[in-house]
């Protein structure tokens, strides 16, 4: 239990750690500690809605409503056909 209390004493006291080093940058507020947070978010966040928005033209609604009309229309039309006569 001695043992215990002067390793943790050890580790706050100057030792260097990487939590250490890891809370200083969280909670420091340092102007560079916080640009590097914004670029890690923006990096974080950014390639993947870019990865997603790189090939897609984005449709209207109006668009929409009349590609899904040429596709029942054609779907109706190929079905009507299609069908025997009875």
């Amino acid at each position: 239990m001695g043992n215990e209390a002067k390793s943790s004493g050890a580790a706050n006291n100057g030792g260097g750690g990487f939590r250490a080093k890891m809370e200083h940058a969280l909670y420091s507020g340092d102007k560079k500690h916080v640009m590097a947070g914004i670029g890690i978010i923006t990096i974080v966040f950014g390639v993947p809605w870019y990865l997603m928005n790189r090939g897609s033209k984005h449709q209207s609604h109006q668009d929409y409503l009349e590609k899904a009309d040429k596709a029942r229309k054609a779907r109706l039309s190929s079905s009507g056909s299609s069908s025997p006569d009875k």
